[in-house]
């Protein structure tokens, strides 16, 4: 495996927040790009923090190799992590359960469909085309 080097730069203590951020400049010679787990992890090795507390996102690979930038995020606690840490980022790092839901188009038809029983009991507004022409 090829040698990695983390630099930090733009290092802010931002205590309202209870973290501490940065842009990390990897340089990985030999390798195609380095993942965000290995990145987590070398952070809090460097930082002397728990990698649960590491959030790093925002990498772009320099144009012929070698060199990414990105940003990290170092919380004080989980707790401060999942109070201000966006749901997505979260979730990505397992701290949190992805939302299940219906697709986009599906509810916008069912918002669509929501519409034409505006002002009367609505039941689910789930009644399809075959029955609307069907009358009782």
């Amino acid at each position: 495996m090829a040698e990695v080097t983390l630099r930090t730069r733009k290092f802010i203590r931002n205590p309202l927040l209870g973290r501490k951020q940065m842009v990390v400049d990897v340089l990985h010679p030999q390798r195609a790009n380095v993942s965000k787990e290995d990145l987590r992890q070398k952070l809090s090795e460097l930082y002397k923090c728990e990698k649960d507390t590491v959030s790093v996102f925002g990498f772009r690979t320099q144009f012929g190799g070698g060199k990414s930038t990105g940003f990290a995020l170092l919380y004080d606690s989980t707790a401060a992590m999942k109070k201000f840490e966006p749901h997505y980022r979260l979730v990505r790092v397992g701290m949190a359960a992805k939302k299940e839901r219906a697709s986009r188009q599906q509810r916008k038809q069912r918002k669509n469909r929501q519409k034409e029983y505006r002002g009367t009991a609505k039941v689910k507004g789930g009644a399809s085309a075959k029955d609307k022409g069907k009358k009782k």
